[in-house]
């Protein structure tokens, strides 16, 4: 066959294939429509700030205009001057034939790794204008005087967002990748990339919510959260699960951990190379989870009164009933973890000794510095979730997830919908994401008393968290424990963590800090070998005099804190295995309750 016939055939297989995606396009498009009409409205107040921050930023821009005009012009002529020098250079070296972009000072930018936005004249080009934009907008507004600090960080926040939007990357034409995909494949990465937006809509019921990993990569009690063990108990707010053992004796004390009630329990349990759980079974413990229920709007009513009573203190009972122990140990994370500590209050008062030793993971108890998740917590925010909590029963798993995403928006919503709807790929099959994307809702009224008590009020560190008739202080957490903060935490910020801790009654407290974040600083198993810890005896200093003293300790804390739990744990028993007690078992672990998924 000719060469020129051969051409002609790859033409024509090329132009069928172009018109079989370009038909599948149209089926898809009919799909979208009727995926988006499937999309409930939501409150403006739940989809932004409100006015007045506006309104404030604009008051302050425009004061700033009237007291300091030098500035403000300063400002806009060199911002100017900038981009007509650039527009000219790039103008002039075009002219003269030279297709080289003009020198890029422009800081390094993970987004721009693709050598074609420092080689390519029209890249270069957008990605230097995009740059001095984004420069330009955080002068202005971290130039502005005469607003107050709350609002000036809320306002370089929500700046840094719209910045982040309108990256170029995030754009089909201004992103090279995309592209050069979609030329490779004749088009089929952007009708993949379709299909891939029309099914997380559909999926989503015409939400915009990028699936980050594929699910049907992963079954619980199959490949995530394996770990062998029983369903011991189960009420209308928890399962209890009780862990077989590993090792043929076990200390005498059990441990009881409570996860968050945001997202699920076996963020502890992913995968045998990473779970903590196993890892802790290993080191001769008899071991318990509360697995939380995913609630629907008959909770609507269920409060903080009601995590405690029928949450924390009924597991606390229930294991020591399980075991034949008047004792436990216990671990709080996150949420559960200052929820734990109006517990260890609360029974204090009551004269009840129950629990031995508390650990904490990530968790805020004093809120006076909320972190970064506070630009979120002012009452613009909180109103709408009130109102949106007392109409439907609950604050939707949505709505969390969006708040959590957008702290980490490149992250955790441009660059996976770029890989996904522009790009054309699948998901990873990545047990974190998958879990991350395993929502919960949370009850309305325990959401609502959380955000207003605790958050906004920061009550637990000052005049006492009301709870089951009456008031808790920080300080009447009296027993030993240890407390792990996590250096980049964008949840609770670890400062904040350790002057909670500071506040805490008890005499024989321990406080480390792990490096990385929320998560992976707590997941961090020693075989890993990757992120190291920081310790420091004197909890007497402030945060950044503690870290600046610390020793510096490589690998994983969990060994660290294994040492301090061990001694607090009693002697060496034979292994107790779920049943044995005399309590019938309920079903094998993960449980049933981490199985329901959250309507959005």
């Amino acid at each position: 066959m000719a060469d020129g016939d051969i051409k002609t055939q790859d033409n024509l297989q090329d132009l069928d294939k172009l018109n079989e995606n370009i038909s599948k396009i149209e089926a898809l498009s009919a799909r979208l429509v009727a995926a988006l009409a499937e999309k409930k409205p939501i409150p403006q107040s739940l989809q932004g700030p409100g006015q007045e921050l506006f309104l404030k930023a604009a008051s302050a821009y425009l004061s700033e205009m009237v007291n300091n005009p030098a500035r403000i012009i300063e400002h806009q002529v060199g911002y100017w001057g900038k981009t007509l020098k650039h527009y000219v250079d790039a103008q002039h070296r075009l002219m003269h034939g030279d297709m080289s972009p003009p020198e890029d000072e422009t800081p390094k930018d993970r987004r721009f790794d693709n050598p074609v936005w420092d080689s390519n004249p029209f890249f270069n080009f957008i990605k230097q204008q995009y740059m001095m934009n984004s420069e330009a907008m955080e002068t202005a507004v971290g130039g502005l005087s005469g607003i107050e600090e709350r609002d000036r960080q809320r306002v370089d926040y929500f700046t840094r967002q719209i910045i982040d939007m309108m990256a170029p990357t995030n754009f089909l034409a201004t992103n090279p990748d995309a592209l050069q995909q979609a030329v490779d494949t004749n088009g089929e990465s952007l009708v993949r990339g379709l299909e891939n937006l029309v099914n997380d809509l559909e999926e989503h019921h015409g939400e915009m919510i990028v699936n980050l990993s594929d699910k049907s990569a992963f079954h619980l009690g199959e490949n995530i959260a394996t770990s062998k063990g029983e369903v011991v108990f189960r009420n209308r707010m928890f399962e209890l699960i009780q862990y077989a053992p590993t090792t043929e004796t076990v200390h005498r004390i059990p441990l009881l951990i409570f996860p968050p009630w945001i997202n699920k329990y076996y963020i502890l349990d992913l995968r045998e190379q990473n779970s903590f759980i196993k890892w802790v079974v290993d080191q001769g413990y008899t071991v318990f989870i509360v697995s939380w229920v995913n609630p629907d709007e008959s909770y609507a009513e269920v409060g903080m009164d009601e995590y405690v009573e029928e949450g924390f203190l009924t597991a606390i009972e229930q294991v020591k009933e399980i075991t034949n122990e008047q004792k436990i140990n216990a671990i709080g994370y996150c949420i559960a973890g200052t929820t734990l500590s109006i517990t260890l209050g609360l029974m204090k008062q009551r004269k009840n000794h129950s629990v031995r030793s508390a650990t904490f993971f990530t968790t805020l108890t004093d809120f006076s510095d909320q972190g970064e998740v506070g630009v979120f917590l002012d009452d613009d925010f909180v109103d709408g979730i009130e109102a949106e909590a007392k109409r439907t029963g609950l604050m939707k798993s949505l709505y969390m997830n969006r708040t959590f995403s957008y702290l980490r928006s490149n992250d955790l919503i441009y660059k996976p919908a770029i890989r996904s709807y522009m790009m054309g790929e699948a998901p990873p099959a990545f047990d974190l994401l998958y879990w991350n994307g395993d929502a919960t809702n949370l009850p309305g009224k325990m959401a609502v008393e959380y955000l207003r008590g605790l958050c906004q009020r920061d009550e637990l560190a000052t005049i006492g968290f009301p709870i089951c008739g009456t008031r808790v202080h920080l300080s009447e957490v009296s027993l030993p424990l240890y407390a792990i903060g996590c250096e980049t935490d964008h949840i609770a910020a670890w400062k904040s963590s350790y002057t909670g801790v500071q506040q805490m009654g008890s005499r024989n407290k321990t406080f480390v800090l792990s490096q990385s974040g929320h998560i992976a600083g707590i997941v961090n198993p020693p075989s890993k070998k990757k992120y190291g810890h920081y310790t420091n005896e004197d909890l007497t200093l402030d945060p950044q005099a503690w870290k600046d003293s610390a020793v510096f300790h490589e690998g994983s804390w969990w060994p660290r804190w294994e040492e301090w739990l061990s001694t607090r744990s009693g002697k060496q028993i034979p292994a107790r295995v779920p049943g044995d007690s005399g309590r019938k078992t309920l079903g094998a672990a993960p449980g049933s309750y981490a199985t329901v998924v959250a309507t959005v």
